[in-house]
């Protein structure tokens, strides 16, 4: 499936200069959905992986969808004050600012086995950090599956984690 035709450009969104690759129409199309939950669950199973990350907020649609098809828990980095246990937090760039990352402390465990998922990776600023936040609680990363990845931005060069994207822009 040519997962391209269901990837929108928006230019000048957020702000000026950026081209944002909207997900919209991925999303609107079953078939495609379906179609990149399962080639991403295909790759993994309950003793490959024992907990998936998705990043706030495009990640918890495709992390929930994933974790739901391979039957292991999903759990959420969000934007500060968002959750409501004790965190661990870590600031963060983007692409076109900075931010900040939440993490519930209880939610991973030493030694787990975490999938991180996210629908971008562009510079690898919002990966990098949540790495650092699965690594703080002695957790073992497998990798970073992405929907799409902006590889001119050469962001898998400064990541010491797997990644795989199901689609490539150059």
């Amino acid at each position: 499936m040519d997962l391209n035709l269901y990837i929108k450009d928006i230019v000048d969104f957020p702000k000026k200069g950026i081209v944002f690759k909207d997900i919209s129409p991925l999303l609107a199309n079953p078939e495609a959905f379906s179609y990149v939950i399962d080639n991403i669950a295909s790759k993994y199973n309950q003793d490959s992986i024992d907990k998936i990350v998705g990043l706030d907020a495009r990640g918890f649609i495709f992390g929930a969808a994933v974790a739901y098809k391979i039957g292991v828990p999903f759990v959420m980095v969000r934007k500060p004050g968002k959750l409501p246990d004790q965190c661990i937090s870590i600031d963060y760039q983007l692409e076109y600012g900075q931010n900040s990352f939440e993490l519930h402390e209880n939610s991973i465990s030493a030694n787990d086995k975490v999938l991180i998922v996210d629908d971008l990776l562009a510079t690898g600023g919002s990966v990098k950090a949540v790495s650092q936040l699965i690594k703080t609680l002695k957790a073992n990363i497998v990798a970073l599956e992405c929907v799409i990845e902006l590889s001119f931005l050469k962001a898998r060069m400064d990541l010491d984690i797997q990644v795989n994207a199901q689609i490539t822009y150059d």
